[in-house]
């Protein structure tokens, strides 16, 4: 290949380049050498290089610049350094403050630094989405070319001079240029104003010296409009209460230093309105900007109108204020089209979901993180970071307040907060005009002793629906479990089979095709198929037991089978289902709110999505079908994941003027974490449930890291989850940190196989984040552990099944 090493082209410097594709490597990228002549080779800047054997080119990111003098380091022969292929030709550049921020996410994440810069850039942006280049034709030398009194005279003389025959098309372009600004004029508008078919004589002028023809380009991308739709009916700014008074005055007068702030509020007790009014406060006072964290599934046209409401939307030269929105909902080339907006300082807030954080906002101000407790903020593929930590890092970096927002904090934050590592700030009323809803709690199994028959919905459930329908208002029922029918069985316990993925160490769900359950009491098992939930395998139903011969039996509930139900008790209702399996096509999810906003749906059922960031007045009644589906999974975190999810849907009730009713289901009601959700008791339930994860030495307590092996062949995942054993511990030796750090393992995972691949786990528990780093890297450095499609090294965990 011509010019692929230094030797071939002289070298101008050398570029440290993050190749976006897992090559881990030590250090913060690759070598290559800046061929003399070549521009735009400035850090943050996205770059072509060769990779690999066969100089394969891929994409990556300056990320160090070196001088000739100084060489290409690492004792490196000049001659054999491969060099720089081109560079972006749009001058897509990263600020400095984001090449920084990345590589922090690779070290703390373990993880390759090309492969953070794949979240940081979002796809739409790296491909040029929506951009349109044109052709533009400019007077040579600025505006003033085609004004002025004589200047047709004076212009034809010239082309004379430059031996230019000046034809009737040459005129008539010349003409059409007449009181063209320095903007110029698009080159197809050009020729259809001067009446000519071809370029000829505009490329004539060119060569003259006359004109000069450029290409530009437009991003060119229809925004939603949903959002501003519903700001007109935000426009509304309340009067805060004095909770909310004292948050804003005592975290405003934090702004312009870095400091993180928990502010734990009561659902209804207006946090969003604290959020407003710090951002205004901030694009009063200073130059700088604002990012808005939200759980993806809450990025509603509700939600991102409130912001456009109060703040305005960017447009096109906006100077100060504004709002841009950066989630997966929009299309590529909206998304570009509000990347760039922020990246030009037309909008100074961003609202967004986890990767906004990595917004390209140069001087951020404030950070917000809502709902913080959120488990959707922490990626599970790489890079697996937590966007609420990568907030907290980016405050600390670029000096700015950073606000974390829930109801039901992660203990981790409020460990933090109680410890006086983060300003701790309660809202504990709910604002004026909102009522707190009454919360009922139904034993299952006295419901079943006293109702014949199996029922989903007990008793005093199906009264309040009614009587909830009878006065117009609306209801809300949760089970965070979809399907019709959680396992397929033989009825005969003698026999004992169920029906299993062959895949996974997981039973199948059966679902019911077109939601025909007419034959569920019957003798024949309803139509529909069986679906593994975990890698998505799907057959259809096994009427009969294989090894015994007997009909096969359907057990356990799911959202179909509660929908059923609902259709069977309360005819004519209006019902509506939201889950996975009804949410397909993009804006479903919108579309279904919308309608519900509206009235047009008397309940709507649904999974923990129904859960967050809704706030409809019409809601009356929210019903929790059962309480206990997570409480019992293998992992140390169910309780307070469930203690979550129980306080965050009961909040939807009660939002307008009348009080709400919350009747929660539970087979077990005295489990701690539900007992204290329903009393709404989580400092109780945070210090009974932090005291257990001390006694276990767990987080918050101490931090975790996950390295999860996995495999085809069952053997040869046993061998490297040993060897990653080995090298953990070797690495925790080589620190001299056994007293601070402890590993587990090697052992099998909570879901031992999945999607045909045996799992096995090696566990890594330190005292501080430094200790576990210093362990991690080592490893890294020394025994080459490294993520890759057979290794997954996931720092904080949020799950371990």
């Amino acid at each position: 290949m011509a010019g692929l090493f230094v030797d071939d082209r002289p070298a101008a410097g050398y570029a440290r380049v993050a190749v976006e594709q897992g090559v881990d490597v030590a250090g913060d990228g690759l070598t290559y050498a800046v061929p003399a002549g070549m521009a735009g080779v400035v850090v943050g800047a996205r770059v072509a290089v060769p990779l690999g054997r066969g100089n394969k080119p891929a994409s990556g990111y300056v990320v160090g610049l070196r001088s000739v003098e100084d060489g290409p380091g690492e004792g490196l022969e000049p001659a054999r350094v491969k060099a720089v292929l081109s560079v972006d030709g749009d001058g897509l550049t990263l600020p400095a403050e984001l090449i920084e921020l990345a590589k922090w996410v690779a070290g703390y994440y373990a993880c390759p630094l090309g492969m953070v810069f794949a979240s940081v850039l979002p796809g739409g942006v790296k491909r040029g989405a929506g951009l349109a280049k044109k052709k533009v034709v400019r007077w040579k030398g600025g505006g003033e070319g085609g004004r002025g009194e004589g200047s047709e005279g004076r212009r034809e003389e010239a082309l004379r001079e430059a031996g230019l025959r000046v034809t009737k098309q040459v005129r008539a372009v010349l003409a059409a240029m007449t009181g063209a600004n320095e903007d110029g004029v698009e080159l197809g508008a050009l020729l259809t104003a001067a009446g000519v078919r071809s370029a000829g004589p505009v490329e004539r002028l060119a060569e003259a010296g006359v004109v000069s023809i450029e290409t530009r380009v437009d991003l060119r991308a229809g925004l939603d409009v949903a959002a501003e739709r519903v700001a007109a009916r935000l426009s509304d700014r309340p009067t805060p209460s004095a909770d909310q008074a004292a948050a804003v005055a005592r975290i405003g007068d934090a702004l312009g230093a870095f400091g993180v702030h928990l502010l734990r509020g009561v659902t209804g007790s207006g946090k969003t309105e604290v959020y407003l009014r710090l951002i205004e406060r901030l694009l009063a006072e200073t130059e700088q900007g604002a990012i808005v964290l939200v759980p993806e599934i809450a990025l509603t046209p509700q939600t991102v109108g409130r912001f456009v409401a109060r703040l305005g939307q960017a447009g096109e030269g906006r100077a100060s204020g504004g709002v841009a929105v950066l989630h997966s909902g929009l299309t590529p080339a909206q998304r570009h089209a509000q990347w760039q907006r922020v990246r030009r300082g037309d909008a100074r807030v961003v609202v967004g979901a986890r990767s906004a954080v990595f917004a390209p906002m140069r001087d951020v101000g404030l950070i917000v993180v809502d709902e913080e407790h959120e488990s959707s903020y922490k990626q599970d593929q790489l890079p697996r970071y937590h966007a609420r930590d990568v907030a907290i890092k980016r405050g600390q970096m670029a000096g700015a307040a950073v606000v974390l927002g829930s109801a039901t904090p992660s203990l981790e934050s409020w460990h933090h907060a109680k410890s006086g590592r983060y300003g701790l700030f309660e809202l504990p009323r709910r604002v004026p005009g909102l009522n707190v809803p009454r919360v009922e709690v139904v034993d299952l199994v006295e419901e079943r002793r006293a109702q014949r028959g199996i029922h989903l919905i007990s008793q005093r459930l199906e009264h309040e629906l009614r009587t909830t329908l009878d006065k117009g208002k609306q209801s809300l029922v949760l089970l965070n479990r979809r399907g019709f029918a959680s396992w397929v069985a033989c009825p005969d316990h003698r026999c004992g089979w169920q029906m299993a993925c062959e895949r996974c160490d997981a039973m199948m769900v059966f679902h019911l095709r077109g939601g025909d359950a007419s034959n569920e009491n019957g003798r024949d098992v309803p139509r529909g198929y069986v679906r593994c939930h975990h890698c998505e395998a799907q057959r259809m139903l096994e009427q009969h037991c294989p090894v015994c011969g007997k009909r096969t039996t359907l057990f356990g509930l799911g959202t179909q089978r509660v929908e059923t139900e609902l259709a069977q008790k309360l005819p004519g209702a209006r019902v509506e289902r939201m889950d996975r399996d009804t949410m397909t096509r993009p804006g479903d999810y919108e579309r279904v709110l919308s309608r519900f906003e509206a009235g047009e749906i008397d309940v709507l059922l649904g999974t923990q999505m129904i859960a967050k960031g809704l706030d409809f007045p019409g809601v009356r009644l929210v019903g929790v079908i059962s309480a206990d589906t997570a409480i019992h999974l293998p992992d140390f975190r169910a309780a307070e994941r469930t203690f979550q999810l129980v306080s965050q849907v009961a909040g939807r009730a009660g939002r307008g003027s009348e009080p709400g009713v919350v009747i929660v289901q539970s087979f077990d009601p005295t489990v701690d974490a539900i007992a204290r959700a329903v009393a709404g008791d989580y400092a109780g339930f945070a210090e009974a449930e932090l005291a257990t994860r001390a006694e276990a030495g767990l987080p918050p307590w101490r931090r975790m890291a996950r390295v999860v092996l996995r495999d085809r062949d069952q053997a040869a995942c046993h061998r490297r989850a040993a060897a990653t054993a080995d090298a953990v511990q070797s690495a925790i030796d080589r620190e001299a940190a056994q007293q601070r750090a402890t590993m587990r393992g090697p052992m099998a995972c909570a879901m031992a196989r999945l999607a045909d691949h045996h799992r096995e786990q090696v566990v890594l528990l330190a005292d501080d984040a430094g200790t576990l780093q210093r362990v991690l890297t080592s490893a890294r450095n020394h025994d080459r552990l490294v993520s890759d499609a057979h290794t997954a090294i996931d720092v904080d965990p949020v799950a371990l099944l």
